[in-house]
């Protein structure tokens, strides 16, 4: 048996044997020898004050005998779980993905539940970054189940809410809006904290996206009052965020960039420098689609907004993303070599990126194609994004995608297959 999974009266047993000495000895003049041995054989549970004496006449922390983990070894399980949480903050997901993975085989990690639970967190946040969703959702799932009885609200929450953004990316929106409302719509719901708004923002999304707007509609209304009462930057963010999804969902653009610059204006208050950017390139790229005359404008702030992201060493898809936005606003400009320049960046490094964003980069490589007259290679780009599409759930998006083929395979002269490809666009959205 290890010394972890021994219990404290065996620690104590071994701890005393190491140093050479007898249950009367450790017991005097303070407790009876007798007393020590009911310890030392389980008989007896130990008051904290007795196992603070035990600890200091054994020369050992009381951590030790409470968990049979050493000073030494909490303090590095604390060194490399912040280490972790480091790579996976500076865009190393697979590096962060590693060294989570490494501390939760460490079986000393078991003593210490609320780093066991930040460990496992971490290791889901570094497998969507990595685009494992599948097993992201398998993590979650299993931590929610096996720790719901003694876990905070918050922390339930906060689990939760990270469940269903996995569920939702990978396009089970179902399942995405049956985990969220399953806390949000209960009986007993807790009161609206930030934890719970996040929750409530990611079940927004999936309804938006599983083209349910009407209870998109009808949720927005709710959560941004609950946001507005909390009155907190990030709550205010993230539900303003979600708004913006609903409206482009239910076309009104205006609309949307009202919400996007209401989470801006929360966001600027959280001094979140990177999080910033990222609201910035949201408001370009929905603006690209609501003034397009005004093109120029927003390929401007995409630009700063990339020259930022790559300044401050941005995750890849972070990066990748804004670089498909300042594309988009080049095929809009009429500029197709411009975008063929940023294309070819981006095509290098294509295999390190979520199969979604993959999607998006291909697309565009078709569109630029088609611009520049290259049939052939537009068809090829097109042929690589329906078969990513032919596999990708129903959901409004995939419809948009569908639609953004058609378009482009019909000015490429491809009757046939562009039909086929509006044929998927309605099926999308159940028609």
């Amino acid at each position: 048996m290890s010394t972890a999974t021994a219990s404290v009266g065996q620690r104590i047993k071994t701890a005393r044997r190491q140093r050479g000495i007898s249950q009367a000895e450790l017991a005097h003049p303070e407790l009876s020898d007798s007393y020590v041995s009911l310890i030392e054989s389980g008989k007896r549970t130990a008051t904290p004050a007795v196992l603070e004496l035990l600890a200091e006449k054994l020369e050992c922390s009381l951590s030790y005998l409470l968990s049979g983990v050493t000073a030494e070894q909490q303090e590095e399980l604390e060194h490399n779980l912040r280490h972790a949480r480091q790579a996976l903050d500076s865009g190393s997901a697979a590096e962060a993905r590693t060294r989570y993975a490494a501390l939760l085989a460490d079986d000393t990690l078991a003593s210490f539940p609320h780093m066991r639970q930040a460990a496992e967190l971490g290791l889901a946040d570094a497998l969507q970054s990595c685009g494992d969703l599948d097993e992201a959702v398998v993590l979650l799932t299993r931590v929610r189940q096996r720790d719901a009885a003694q876990m905070p609200v918050e922390l339930y929450a906060s689990i939760t809410c990270a469940l269903a953004g996995c569920q939702r990316r990978r396009g089970d929106l179902t399942a995405a809006v049956q985990v969220a409302e399953q806390l949000l719509a209960g009986v007993r719901r807790p009161v609206w904290s930030e934890e719970l708004i996040r929750l409530g923002a990611e079940l927004l999304i999936a309804y938006a996206e599983r083209g349910d707007l009407l209870r998109g509609r009808q949720f927005r209304g709710e959560l941004l009052a609950a946001a507005d009462r909390l009155g907190t930057a990030a709550a205010l963010t993230v539900a303003h965020q979600a708004a913006a999804v609903l409206a482009v969902e239910t076309g009104r653009g205006d609309e949307a960039l009202a919400h996007v610059e209401r989470a801006i204006a929360a966001q600027a208050e959280l001094g979140d420098a990177d999080r910033l950017e990222r609201l910035h390139g949201a408001y370009a790229r929905i603006a690209l689609g609501v003034q397009p005359a005004e093109a120029e404008k927003w390929y401007r702030r995409l630009a700063g907004a990339h020259a930022e992201l790559t300044a401050r060493s941005a995750t890849a898809a972070e990066a990748a993303d804004c670089t498909a936005n300042l594309i988009r606003a080049e095929l809009l400009l009429g500029s197709a070599e411009g975008a063929k320049e940023h294309l070819t960046a981006l095509l290098e490094q294509i295999e390190g990126l979520p199969r979604n964003l993959q999607a998006d980069v291909h697309l565009l490589a078709g569109q630029a194609m088609a611009d520049l007259g290259r049939r052939r290679e537009a068809v090829h780009e097109l042929a690589a994004v329906a078969a990513w599409l032919e596999e990708a759930p129903a959901t409004r998006p995939t419809a948009r995608a569908w639609l953004t083929v058609a378009q482009t395979l019909q000015a490429l002269g491809e009757p046939a297959h562009s039909v086929a490809a509006y044929q998927r666009a309605l099926a999308c959205i159940g028609l």
